[in-house]
């Protein structure tokens, strides 16, 4: 139930839930059709939490993150953020989608600095706070170059960093890694779980990639589509840090076939009861 007491680690506390996600529905009028993208979706998320969400095209991974980023209204249901009804974008959540969305004009620095301008942060601060996250994202010596002279990857740095600079409590991440290489894929998913250990955010990741939502989650949420939603949910008990032999160790393959069979398993027809659990 939403805004229940969750505990997602062994041996912590429980703890309030951050984000509360009570019975949402959401759906769209296309001419005359009437289509379904959420179907009564609840889920929990604790303070700090590394969520990832899977599951194929249409099943409502980007429908549900845009409600949380306050960009959709739930047809029904509620939405809750810190127990408020989500009403709008706010400066509590930052949002990473797969596209770079810089400023091509603007320094890595100068699109770092961007929101802190804006919200009238001094000179000198706002310029020391996007030297921190630039570091912390591994940028430092790219802080005065265009968007135009960086890698794919390294633009999806810049806007992490700008995401990071304004201090959100909540980054909701849509694909970010889903145009990058196979390589640059891997080097940013440890640059962004070191960056979570460092800076501690709760965060929503929606991806395609089963083995990318493993490697990152405390929690996988597998979702179903025709209409959308969730079908399974995986605890994901891999030790930090998340090092290549945490990605080649027996656990993490048992886990990836878990949230792999359960992808798959619903879509070719499977009964709606999900797997038994990979021990």
């Amino acid at each position: 139930m939403a805004g229940a007491i969750v505990s997602t680690r062994t041996g912590q506390a429980p703890e309030p839930a951050k984000i509360a996600v009570s019975h949402v529905t959401k759906t769209f009028t296309l001419g005359r059709d009437r289509f379904v993208a959420l179907d009564d979706v609840s889920l929990d998320i604790a303070d700090n939490e590394f969520v990832t969400v899977v599951g194929p095209s249409g099943c409502g991974k980007s429908t549900l993150l845009n409600i949380l980023a306050g960009l959709e209204e739930p047809t029904a249901g509620s939405a809750l953020v810190d127990g408020a009804p989500v009403a709008g974008p706010g400066p509590d959540r930052g949002v990473i989608f797969q596209q770079y969305a810089l400023f091509p004009w603007l320094s890595v620095r100068k699109n770092v600095e961007f929101g802190l301008k804006i919200a009238g942060m001094p000179r000198a601060r706002r310029r020391e706070r996007a030297d921190h996250f630039i570091d912390v994202v591994g940028l430092t010596e790219f802080a005065d170059v265009l968007p135009k002279a960086l890698s794919g990857g390294m633009r999806q740095r810049c806007a992490i960093a700008r995401a990071y600079a304004v201090n959100p409590s909540i980054l909701l991440m849509d694909e970010p890694f889903g145009a990058l290489d196979a390589l640059s894929r891997v080097k940013l998913q440890g640059q962004l779980l070191e960056a979570w250990g460092r800076e501690r955010r709760t965060v929503l990741f929606i991806t395609h990639d089963v083995d990318e939502a493993v490697f990152l989650a405390n929690r996988v949420i597998v979702m179903a589509a025709r209409p959308g939603r969730i079908f399974d949910v995986i605890d994901v008990d891999l030790p930090h840090p998340r090092t290549e032999q945490v990605r080649l160790s027996p656990r993490f393959t048992a886990l990836r076939n878990r949230v792999w069979n359960s992808v798959y398993h619903h879509e070719h027809g499977g009964d709606p009861t999900p797997p038994p659990t990979a021990d």
